[in-house]
């Protein structure tokens, strides 16, 4: 096994509060030797387990499991939390040198026939009653019995030899589309030279497209940085026609072509996975995913989208048609293009609301939103305080760290706010966990957030979009679900929960940025401090299904499309990187999801949820997931809305309990019975005609 040097910061548990990985002297000559010792060490580890002479137990098996590998999980923790946010091209080299290692990690611990011998003899006592477990016990064993056998441990030693392969070759494409995609997306930034082709975004907007330029390298122009999905939200805003339709084929090429090709990555990944799954036994990869998901069955995937995708094109259809009618009164010999639907789509809004989302932007200021909306919800259904320290490291500049007390003030963990883009930082929003919460290990959470907010010229407020409020709760909520975690074993903690229940939790918390008391709380003119007008309240809680056509049918190609390119035998992959997009186009006809003015939220080149970021196959989960989360909101606003009483039961019923126990099983407690569809359908105007 290889020795640390004890002097690496990761060479023994963090002294600082919660562990949080002292970034103060952590380096980035830190990490190999950590991860390298980290992997040996874990290795030594699980052979130890595999070989121990005395009979398997729930303490010399599952919990010696869990116990393996702190010194990797402190290492690989803090350095992908860094490179997800702030890459460098020594980490990047790092990740492909050790994403093999990782991968070929797991396959020792997972195709070890003598390790599984040990659980499966647990698995066969438990299930004769000879072993006697409590939930979270059985529940453990119960995954991790079904994690080997889904694996391929049943495997003979030459197919367990290829899937070997497979796997690291995977984990390594993996690793090289996320960072060709983040090169791709820096370099399809759009660069403007006369700010009057601006006209629409505020001053504030305007001045950060400044900075942003300045900070390239090209003072007196103006750069608009692109954001993950297709819809960019500069197109809301910008009046100048032309300038919107290159924001958004800048948007759609990314990695089609070019220096930062992304497409042989993304095929090969694909033929990859497709081959894996016949390994284990599967028809195709959509299949090997859906078995370990709450959905169970890929033809339940597809019901449940086919059921929506119909009602969700027929009303987005009929939107585009009024968005039409208000193209041409500016352009009479004009048709709607993708690029023109976010800006009438405003301006119909407008029009038919008497608001203006740019009217609304100074009330949305991101610390007010922070500590008056987002935290001040989860205080009053929770008792959570949050309390700044500046004392405490962040990973980069502009990363502000949060302690997390319950009401009656012992320490829950740590909260950590990265919202501002950088060059290093990939696309999106996102929630990480730098440390999770078990009993078993005496740990509590430390826990990350995400995004990429334009950062703001000096002396200028961050100004936010409705949307990235909605965002802001939305990634909050995967935290909550980290922070209230109360379980014994840190592979079951927070969000280790199925793909397709983890966005649940989530979703739900969003409810809150719609609510009236929050809103008055947060919603406050960055200048003055006035709140947002009542009217304008009442105007957009009435304006808040408009467009829901447009959001279902981008939201539904896209999980359209992952299910499409993960049905594939390996043989029918194309071979051919130029044969993507015409696989896209067919594979959104067939399923009736081909409407020309609204793209897919991702297209197949820039779709990092599933070609670099773990939902491959599971991108379905969103909408599987918003099933719950309507239900249970049905469920609060009967019940009182944001109150101590129901943030105890919802937090007690569903947010402690991670992965500990069964998902749906504690939903139907919580709710007193199976979740209903109807609320979703109501939500997204899916229940009319």
């Amino acid at each position: 096994m290889a020795d640390l040097d004890l002097t690496n910061p990761f060479a023994q548990p963090s002294t600082l509060p919660y562990e949080l990985p002292d970034y103060a002297v952590v380096r980035a000559e830190h990490y190999r030797p950590a991860l390298l010792a980290g992997i040996a060490e874990q290795h030594a580890q699980v052979e130890a387990i595999a070989t121990d002479p005395a009979p398997p137990s729930v303490a010399n098996t599952l919990e010696a499991l869990e116990r393996s590998g702190q010194l990797l999980d402190r290492a690989a923790r803090a350095f992908y939390n860094q490179l997800s946010a702030d890459a460098t091209p020594v980490l990047e080299a790092l990740e492909e040198e050790v994403a093999p290692l990782l991968s070929a990690l797991s396959d020792a611990i997972h195709l070890d026939s003598r390790l599984f011998a040990r659980v499966d003899t647990l698995h066969r006592q438990a299930g004769c009653g000879e072993l006697v477990l409590d939930e979270q016990d059985a529940w453990l064993l119960t995954r991790v019995h079904t994690d080997f056998v889904l694996a391929g441990v049943h495997l003979d030693d030459a197919d367990k030899d290829r899937l070997r392969a497979l796997n690291a070759q995977i984990t390594t494409l993996d690793a090289t589309f996320g960072r060709t995609l983040l090169a791709a997306t820096n370099a399809a930034a759009v660069t403007i030279t006369d700010v009057e082709q601006l006209r629409g975004l505020s001053d504030a907007e305007i001045a950060a497209a400044a900075q942003a330029a300045a900070d390239h390298g090209e003072p007196g122009t103006w750069r608009l940085e692109l954001a993950l999905p297709t819809d960019q939200p500069v197109l809301a805003a910008l009046a100048d026609r032309s300038v919107r339709e290159r924001v958004y084929r800048a948007s759609v090429t990314r990695g089609n072509g070019g220096e930062h090709d992304t497409r042989a990555i993304l095929l090969q990944m694909v033929r990859a996975r497709a081959e894996r799954a016949h390994l284990l036994g599967f028809e195709h990869h959509a299949a090997s995913v859906v078995a370990d998901e709450t959905a169970r069955s890929s033809q339940a995937v597809a019901d449940m989208l086919t059921r929506l995708t119909g009602p969700a094109v027929a009303n987005a259809a009929k939107e585009a048609a009024e968005l039409e009618q208000a193209l041409v009164a500016d352009h009479p010999d004009a048709h709607l293009e993708p690029w023109d639907w976010a800006y009438y789509a405003q301006c119909v809004r407008a029009r038919k609301y008497a608001l203006d989302e740019s009217a609304v932007r100074p009330y949305l200021e991101l610390d007010r939103v922070l500590r008056d909306g987002v935290l001040y919800a989860a205080n009053r259904l929770y008792g959570l305080t949050f309390t700044e320290r500046p004392d405490l490291p962040g990973y980069a500049d502009g990363v502000r760290v949060f302690e997390v007390a319950d009401a009656d003030g012992t320490g829950r963990g740590l909260f950590v706010a990265d919202y501002f883009t950088r060059d290093g930082k990939r696309g999106g929003a996102w929630m990480d966990t730098l440390v999770d919460q078990s009993h078993l290990l005496g740990q509590r959470t430390v826990v990350v957030n995400n995004a990429n907010v334009p950062r703001p010229a000096p002396g200028e407020p961050a100004l936010l979009s409705w949307d990235f409020v909605i965002t802001m709760f939305h990634e909050f909520g995967h935290a909550l679900h980290a922070l209230l975690s109360d379980v014994r074993y840190p592979s079951r903690s927070g969000t280790s929960v199925p793909r397709d229940f983890v966005e649940y939790p989530s979703q739900v918390n969003e409810m809150w940025a719609w609510d009236r008391q929050v809103i008055a709380s947060f919603a406050r003119h960055h200048a003055t401090g006035e709140p947002i007008p009542a009217a304008w309240v009442d105007t957009m809680l009435e304006a808040r299904a408009d467009g829901e056509g447009f959001a279902t049918t981008e939201y539904l190609a896209a999980a359209w499309l992952d299910q499409a390119w993960h049905r594939l035998a390996p043989q029918d992959v194309p071979a051919d990187a130029d044969q993507v997009e015409a696989f896209e186009a067919q594979a959104l006809a067939q399923v009736g999801a081909a409407l020309a003015t609204v793209p897919p939220r991702y297209r197949t080149t820039y779709f990092s949820h599933v070609f670099g970021g773990g939902y491959s196959a599971g991108y379905y989960a969103y909408v599987w997931s918003e099933v719950l989360d309507a239900d249970t909101v049905e469920w609060f606003t009967e019940n009182g809305g944001l109150t101590a009483a129901n943030g105890e039961r919802f937090a007690a019923g569903v947010l402690s309990l991670g992965g500990s126990v069964d998902p749906m099983v504690a939903y139907e407690r919580f709710r007193g019975r199976p979740p209903r569809i109807e609320p979703l359908l109501a939500r997204r105007r899916l229940d009319q005609g």
